[in-house]
């Protein structure tokens, strides 16, 4: 029997009813409460069926109603304090449900029953607080039934948690165990997660699932009222959709639209948002979604985190580089006039959701902007992936469904690895800047106007790949591969009309300069990458006139 059931165990006032509604409300499920149950079976309140009966009588009308429950499925079930105790209960939830514990401290408790908070809001006088000392006896029967709660798949501390902290918990519980030892479950499209120091998130890749939007958004416990910042042009085509599933499962939904083109970018349009934010009354329980490409990831999650000291946030990318890398990570921010991304900071979303069919509707120069993005990946980590790339070319150029689908969430699940690795960029993260050094001098130095982003980068990748020629590292041939592929993809890999001083200039701003000097990520050999912070600079100025011409 699957196990398509979430079944709620722990002690008196961990919260198991108030929960199991908020979650099930969440999944679109029905909740069960089985002490509701038997009261229904019986026709009387459980003191009475423990007066009148006996509780031999009330486990057995409770082992019925849990029974017959749990033979169904996409149930929350909320079980009794005592329900665990008898094993004939215990296989029965082993067999059918994920299980979580709802743990608090025996303090925490007592506390809840003295003050009939929500987490004890049975009205039923409760035989726990008989006695001259009711603390003493919670600990006694908590410690008793401790070895029992040891079944559950997954365990909340519900001390110093609110209701909605608690259901976010139990749901990234189940999430987990459903992929841990539940394989007739699953969840559509989840490619992987993406796993930081400061939280799990999942990464949805699939080929027509915007629709599911406001589905993946119940299963990832994100409440409030929904605020879409999107692009005027990404907006016109897919934001009724986003709107309508967002609306479709609950969500209240506010809309705000930026200009398109990377020069949006910029603090002065971070302080518009907030304006919108503030007029409709945004708090901190709401949630920013960003839809569009990455410069709209960008500023979305840079508002996210610094409104309100941090709002909840997701990510739907529409664009190539958004799917492949941008969207991955928590990397937010706004351009300077001085420099890229100087302005920012590191906030992950909560969910990610790639809908790589929306990649049809892109103009052909943004489409094939996106590609150098997930050719870096192949660079700097995966040969094998890049011979994939190369392989793939006229599929990838077609957006062919199953190959496309493929390589968009094999590129993101490789960044994912390295930032799961190094959130912060402290270490091993600077390696997915390689080419990034020339492509934001270039950007900076046309004044975000001339290049796409992806443009920038193939150049700056091949920039970085001849200098890597020039230092012994790199074979002349390898050189030429990366060219080969990039100018198969419709890229440029070289560029005229740009002054050179300028883009030197930008260059010294980088987030990736150290005591004035550049960390530069080159190349040892296909998927083999080293730092260097000793280039001198008549190799830099060889390298940089390869790729940009007089």
């Amino acid at each position: 029997m699957p196990r398509a059931n979430i079944a709620l165990i722990g002690f008196s006032t961990t919260g198991k009813s108030a929960v199991g509604k908020r979650v099930a409300e969440w999944l679109g499920w029905e909740f069960v409460d089985i002490d509701d149950e038997v009261v229904k079976i019986c026709g009387k309140t459980i003191p009475e069926i423990f007066k009148h009966e006996g509780e031999d009588r009330f486990r057995q009308l409770e082992h019925d109603a849990l029974k017959r429950t749990c033979n169904r499925e996409n149930i929350v079930i909320a079980t009794g304090g005592g329900a665990i105790l008898e094993l004939r209960n215990q296989d029965l939830l082993h067999e059918t449900s994920i299980i979580v514990c709802l743990e608090a401290k025996a303090e925490t408790i007592h506390q809840r029953l003295m003050n009939d908070t929500l987490y004890s809001s049975n009205p039923v006088v409760r035989p726990l607080l008989a006695g001259d000392n009711p603390l003493e006896r919670i600990k006694r029967l908590k410690i008793s039934r401790q070895p029992r709660y040891a079944i559950a798949d997954w365990t909340v501390h519900t001390d110093n948690l609110n209701l909605e902290e608690v259901s976010r918990e139990v749901i990234r519980g189940w999430r987990y165990a459903n992929r841990q030892y539940n394989e007739s479950v699953t969840v559509d499209d989840l490619a992987f997660e993406v796993e930081t120091t400061t939280g799990r998130y999942p990464v949805y890749v699939g080929w027509g699932i915007l629709d599911k939007l406001g589905d993946k958004m119940k299963q990832s416990s994100l409440s409030g009222t929904a605020n879409i910042i999107s692009d005027e042009t990404v907006f016109s085509i897919y934001g009724g959709r986003v709107e309508t599933s967002l609306k479709k499962n609950g969500y209240s939904v506010n809309c705000c639209l930026v200009p398109p083109g990377e020069a949006t970018k910029n603090i002065d349009q971070a302080i518009k948002i907030y304006d919108f934010l503030i007029a409709h009354h945004a708090e901190r329980n709401d949630i920013i979604v960003a839809l569009g490409g990455g410069m709209v990831g960008d500023l979305a999650g840079f508002v996210a985190a610094t409104f309100l000291r941090g709002l909840r946030w997701l990510q739907v990318p529409t664009t190539l580089v958004g799917m492949a890398d941008a969207s991955i990570g928590g990397k937010v921010a706004v351009d300077h006039r001085l420099g890229k991304n100087l302005i920012g900071s590191f906030y992950q979303p909560g969910l990610v959701l790639a809908d790589v069919q929306t990649l049809t509707t892109l103009p052909r120069r943004e489409l094939i902007s996106g590609w150098p993005e997930t050719v870096k990946h192949g660079l700097i980590l995966e040969a094998d992936f890049f011979g994939l790339l190369d392989a793939n070319v006229e599929h990838l150029l077609k957006l062919t469904p199953e190959v496309t689908t493929k390589v968009v969430a094999q590129s993101a699940n490789i960044k994912a690895g390295v930032v799961a690795e190094d959130e912060r960029e402290t270490g091993k993260r600077i390696i997915l800047n390689y080419g990034h050094t020339i492509a934001h001098g270039l950007e900076a130095a046309t004044g975000y106007s001339r290049f796409l982003h992806g443009e920038a980068v193939a150049i700056g990748m091949v920039g970085a790949a001849k200098l890597s020629q020039r230092l012994g590292l790199l074979p002349q041939e390898k050189v030429q591969r990366i060219e080969v592929l990039l100018q198969k993809f419709g890229l440029p890999t070289d560029c005229s009309g740009v002054d050179l001083d300028n883009v030197l200039e930008a260059m010294t701003l980088d987030k990736k300069v150290r005591g004035k000097a550049i960390r530069w990520i080159l190349l040892e050999d296909i998927g083999r990458v080293v730092i260097q912070s000793d280039v001198p600079q008549k190799e830099t100025l060889e390298a940089l006139r390869g790729v940009i011409k007089p």
